[in-house]
């Protein structure tokens, strides 16, 4: 693994950013995240048409437990344009608008960081989990968008799924995996989310889901060479559903191994995984990527879903598998780590290895 950054690779002084789609959750925390930030200066924000013009903290329904910083709500809500004037862009737009909005940022010199749907499976577009696999950021030597960049945070559950996946692959190798989540409210957005049926009841389909699961999970555990990306071939089957929970995805998982391990050594894989590797001392970059909690009852949202600043992945109930070879269930913020933390963490390692230009 690729050394820690060292202080020569931090920005001199704050890169000028922007955040996209400011008003959702996502862009909260987002928002929440880039206030007093030693390498990114929050300089605009932006939303939709209807709210364009008007102050944030007026049109923004405020929903984390802490304050909206005062300098923040008053700062005037601006179009999605390349006129932004920003450096590096985070992108919390809804698939359907990001794509031709987040291009157009590029080729003026942005480098985006987008947790849209719409460019992770382009071919030169580095689908990005920091501890796993960094060396996926060499792909934006491929882009054609111009100056700048576009890197792809994955879809949530990925997020979180595969920081409890890679150190077994790594340690072990990986075969196959049986998937069932139980993914919180907040995953479906601050309008989506107030209107599902949850009372007394789970949903046992979310549209894309498990296709955007199956697949990226392959792709960010593949190897980058000349080619691109090999997707990674382990077989994944992902069954995912919507429960009454606020924040935090949980996810069953048996799996396969490429060789024999006992317990001790799954448990030693996760523990040590993230150390000394090139996000290590990273603003954002948790402690502990993943860790395993040996209660009989953890992982659980209400207590586990914030630890590390809701950057790790926590896992638990560690047992044999009679159908597979071992089965476990895991823990991941979907807001921090499945999305704004991830994609800020992505943004830090490419400042770090001199990839954002500064001037």
């Amino acid at each position: 693994m690729a050394p820690p950054p060292s202080p020569s690779c931090c920005p001199r002084a704050p890169l000028r950013t922007a955040v996209l789609g400011a008003t959702g959750l996502v862009g909260q925390r987002l928002v929440a995240l880039l206030e007093d930030h030693p390498w990114f200066e929050l300089a605009a924000l932006a939303a939709s048409p209807a709210s364009t013009g008007r102050p944030y903290g007026e049109a923004v329904r405020w929903s984390l437990p802490h304050t909206l910083p005062a300098r923040v709500a008053t700062m005037e809500l601006r179009p999605a344009s390349p006129e932004l004037e920003a450096r590096v862009v985070f992108s919390a737009l809804d698939a359907d608008v990001a794509g031709p909005i987040e291009r157009a940022l590029a080729a003026t010199g942005a480098w985006v960081f987008s947790n849209a749907a719409t460019h992770r499976m382009h071919p030169a577009v580095p689908l990005l989990v920091a501890e796993v696999n960094p060396d996926h950021l060499a792909l934006v030597g491929r882009q054609d968008f111009g100056p700048g960049a576009i890197v792809a945070n994955p879809n949530c559950t990925t997020a979180g799924l595969v920081l409890a996946l890679a150190p077994l692959a790594e340690a072990f190798g990986l075969r196959r995996v049986q998937l069932v989540t139980m993914q919180a409210r907040s995953g479906a957005g601050l309008v989506g989310g107030t209107g599902l049926s949850l009372e007394d009841n789970l949903l046992p389909h979310i549209a894309g889901e498990e296709e955007k699961v199956e697949s990226e999970v392959a792709r960010i555990l593949g190897a980058c060479g000349e080619d691109g990306v090999q997707p990674h071939d382990l077989a994944l089957s992902a069954t995912c559903t919507r429960v009454a929970v606020t924040d935090g995805h949980t996810l069953c998982a048996s799996v396969q191994l490429g060789r024999e391990a006992g317990a001790e050594e799954l448990i030693a894989a996760w523990e040590g995984f993230g150390a000394g590797s090139g996000s290590s001392g990273l603003p954002t970059a948790p402690r502990h990527p993943t860790r395993y909690e040996p209660a009989p009852d953890a992982p659980q949202p209400a207590s586990h879903v914030e630890l590390d600043g809701g950057m790790r992945t926590t896992v638990g109930r560690l047992r044999p598998c009679s159908v597979l070879d071992w089965k476990f269930t895991a823990l991941t913020h979907n807001l921090v780590r499945g999305a704004a933390g991830g994609a800020l963490l992505g943004a830090e390692l490419a400042v770090a290895r001199g990839l954002v230009p500064s001037g």
